[in-house]
């Protein structure tokens, strides 16, 4: 079970979130945020909450959504409280600037090729990175107000640190085996 030193939130679109939850998904393709810094996109934390964010028309971007769900969300500046389902633990990280092994993932995520394409060649370098995670489900839904620090284009945010003792009491989304297989497709086309 993941032990968590800090009650952190990676923000990611509401529907990645449910797949990774399901046991759908165990990767994540990120370019970064427009607030990363200098630096840009770095994978800051080991372990951090599934922060879903409402952001974009998702369903037009993904090839898998949730069953009897909401298409498109209200402005993020109108929500009143956060829905957090899960939590994950990052396993193996890769900085990716192959378009063919970029590619080569398709079958492993749910994001369309536009998406994906359109996140590679964003900036000056065409790159992503690509994360292997582990998701957790937690034991029930945590909900708490929302706040305007939780807002901008940023992708950690500091949570309040009552969600500590569910993520200690998660639950893997896919079994140890099944993650293993995920994991070893992914480093088939990675490494």
């Amino acid at each position: 079970m993941p032990q968590f030193p800090a009650p952190t939130g990676f923000k990611e679109w509401s529907f990645v979130c449910d797949a990774l939850t399901r046991g759908k998904l165990s990767i994540i393709l990120r370019k970064g945020g427009i607030h990363e810094g200098r630096a840009g996109f770095q994978w800051k934390h080991s372990e951090f909450f599934l922060f879903p964010t409402w952001f974009h028309n998702q369903a037009a971007d993904l090839s898998w959504t949730p069953e009897n769900t909401q298409r498109a969300f209200p402005p993020e500046e109108e929500r009143q409280t956060v829905d957090i389902d899960g939590c994950a633990t990052l396993e193996q990280v890769w900085k990716v600037t192959d378009w063919d092994k970029v590619a080569a993932l398709a079958p492993l995520h749910i994001w369309n090729e536009n998406v994906v394409k359109e996140r590679f060649v964003y900036d000056d370098e065409s790159c992503l990175h690509i994360a292997l995670v582990r998701a957790y489900k937690l034991p029930q839904p945590w909900h708490f107000p929302y706040a305007k620090s939780y807002g901008g284009c940023r992708s950690w945010i500091t949570l309040p640190e009552e969600g500590l003792p569910m993520a200690a009491a998660a639950t893997p989304a896919l079994s140890d085996e099944a993650f293993a297989e995920i994991a070893a497709k992914l480093k088939a086309v990675l490494d």
